[in-house]
C-alpha cells in the first residue's frame, strides 16, 4: 500500500496573479521534494480563501458553512499537514485569512504539522509571522513548525537577501515539515460509508442487531 499523505495549502491573496499564492506554491513543492527524498508520495490540495470570501463571511453571520466551504474545511482539517499563507496588512495577517480562522473549529488541527507563510512589500514586517501569526495556531492546538518563511518584495527580484536567500529558507521550512509529517503514523481516510467505521471492524449488521436486542 502506498504510503501517501495529503497536504493542503491555503493562500490569502487577494490578487491576480498573486505573489502570496506564488509562495505557496513554492513551499508545497519544496515539502513534496522533501518527502519523495524520504520515500513518501505526497499530494498537494491548494485552496484560495478569496474564492471562498462570501461564504466565509455567510458562515461568521450564520453560523454554518454553505456546501462549497464544508467541502474545503472538511479538506483542510483532514489532511496530514498544512501550508497557510497570508499578506501582511497593518503590520499583521489579512482580514480574510482571520476569519477563516474564526470559522475552524478549535479542536480541528489539533497536532496538525503547519508551515507558515507570509509576504509584505518590506523585510520590516517578517516578524508578524512570530508575534501575530503563530499565537494562532497554537490556540487551535496545531503544531507549527520552528521555520516561518516570510518574502518581501525585493525577495523575489535581483536584490534577495545573500545571508539567507528566499529558497534557502523555503528549503528550510519545508524540510522541517516533511520531518514533521514523517515523524506521525499515517492514519488511512475513513470511509463515512464502510461499516467498519462506524460498526467496528469485523463487526456487521447482525452485531448491532443483536446488541440492540441485548443479545
Amino acid at each position: 500500500m502506498t504510503d501517501t499523505r495529503r497536504i493542503a495549502v491555503v493562500s490569502a491573496g487577494l490578487s491576480t496573479p498573486s505573489s502570496t499564492r506564488m509562495l505557496a506554491d513554492r513551499l508545497a513543492a519544496a515539502a513534496v521534494a522533501q518527502l519523495d527524498a524520504r520515500g513518501i508520495d505526497a499530494t498537494v490540495e491548494a485552496f484560495e480563501l478569496r474564492d471562498y470570501a462570501h461564504d466565509i463571511t455567510n458562515n461568521l453571520l450564520a453560523g454554518f458553512a454553505p456546501p462549497a466551504l464544508e467541502k474545503m474545511l472538511t479538506q483542510v482539517t483532514t489532511a496530514d499537514a498544512l501550508i497557510v499563507v497570508t499578506p501582511i496588512f497593518s503590520t499583521s495577517y489579512s482580514g480574510l485569512f482571520k476569519s477563516f480562522i474564526d470559522i475552524l473549529d478549535r479542536e480541528s488541527l489539533t497536532g496538525t504539522p503547519v508551515l507558515i507563510g507570509a509576504n509584505a512589500g518590506t523585510a520590516r514586517h517578517s516578524l508578524a509571522i512570530d508575534y501575530a501569526i503563530r499565537p494562532l495556531f497554537a490556540y487551535l492546538h496545531a503544531e507549527p513548525v520552528s521555520t516561518g518563511v516570510f518574502a518581501a518584495s525585493s525577495d523575489w527580484g535581483g536584490k534577495e537577501d545573500g545571508v539567507a536567500p528566499l529558497s534557502a529558507r523555503i528549503e528550510r521550512g519545508a524540510r522541517e515539515l516533511a520531518e514533521a509529517i514523517a515523524a506521525k503514523p499515517h492514519v488511512e481516510d475513513a470511509d463515512p460509508f464502510d461499516p467498519d467505521t462506524y460498526l467496528g471492524a469485523g463487526r456487521g449488521f447482525g452485531h448491532l442487531l443483536g446488541g440492540l436486542a441485548g443479545e
